[in-house]
């Protein structure tokens, strides 16, 4: 079995075309057509069904693929340790929020540049659950993760901060003058949200359903800064994190309400697999996020209180 096998291997897995694969790998198709048919002659068994013109996985295929990708992140790793040696160089992979990359990390990236010119940083977003199986895979080197907790044992994890996380609404909505906003009053409201796998979502949703609170409307984006959008132009109320809404709170364009009711605040952590060797890019990495994302517990309230 060969490191190219399985590279053609992993990448037709993702491609599921043998035309496309063959260019992604800088080869021929009946080179990726040759290299296949050995590979599954030496396992023994069919890892892809070729169905006219569909390619699919089978289940051996599907059972084969983790830990192909594993190998190969493992010998990623190892010519990584020789080539650099201590050097905080090659590419570093990291996985965050949307909100985090866009408002965090370009202060951040900026300064690693000037510190460490030789590593090329790839960033990706993500949503959490597939966190897990994209740091194993080494698709991932390191995430960034909005999370109270980190309960995998396969992570090891440093947490960063606590993000504050603010209802908000255009300045002229009804729940914006007042002194106080319960769980209560969100009854009947039409909710900008992110989908359900976002954290300070889930802290939401168990407050709505722990007190029987029935929205008007929930609408759910895949970006927060259409929720923001969305928000400034009055179609009802969003819950963003302060770093996504500083700049429209001072600048009057929406209100961040004053919230009552139980804190979705979140923490913020960088997590990697536990078996992962930690380069001296990912440790280079760690600490300047360490060093920028510093919490000055002083400041930084558990409860979004505020009425910016």
């Amino acid at each position: 079995m060969e490191v190219r096998q399985l590279h053609i291997f992993r990448v037709l897995a993702e491609e599921l075309n043998f035309t496309r694969t063959a260019e992604r790998v800088h080869t021929v198709q009946s080179n990726v057509t040759t290299q296949i048919k050995s590979l599954e002659q030496e396992l023994g068994t069919p890892l892809f069904d070729r169905l006219a013109k569909r390619v699919v996985l089978t289940e051996a295929g599907r059972s084969f693929l983790p830990y192909a990708e594993k190998a190969l992140a493992a010998m990623d790793e190892g010519e990584r340790a020789v080539r650099y040696g201590h050097e905080a160089a090659g590419p570093l992979r990291i996985g965050a929020p949307e909100s985090v990359l866009t408002y965090r990390l370009p202060r951040i990236l900026g300064r690693f540049r000037q510190r460490h010119p030789h590593v090329n940083l790839i960033f990706r977003p993500h949503w959490d659950e597939s966190l897990t199986t994209t740091l194993e895979s080494g698709q991932l080197d390191m995430a960034i993760r909005m999370v109270d907790v980190i309960e995998a044992d396969s992570l090891h994890s440093v947490r960063l901060r606590t993000e504050r996380v603010f209802y908000v609404a255009h300045p002229a909505h009804p729940l914006s003058g007042l002194a106080q906003v319960h769980p209560r009053h969100l009854a009947g409201q039409v909710l900008l949200l992110t989908e359900a796998g976002c954290a300070y979502r889930k802290k939401l949703d168990q407050v709505l359903a722990a007190q029987d609170i029935r929205p008007e409307n929930i609408v759910e984006f895949t970006s927060v800064e259409a929720i923001k959008q969305c928000v400034i132009a009055g179609m009802g109320l969003g819950l963003l994190p302060e770093i996504v809404v500083r700049g429209e709170l001072d600048s009057g364009q929406m209100k961040a309400l004053s919230w009552a009711g139980p804190s979705v605040d979140i923490a913020t952590h960088v997590i990697w697999h536990k078996d992962k060797w930690m380069s001296p890019s990912m440790t280079a990495f760690l600490n300047l996020l360490q060093e920028d994302l510093k919490e000055d517990e002083t400041t930084a309230p558990m409860r979004a209180t505020a009425t910016c």
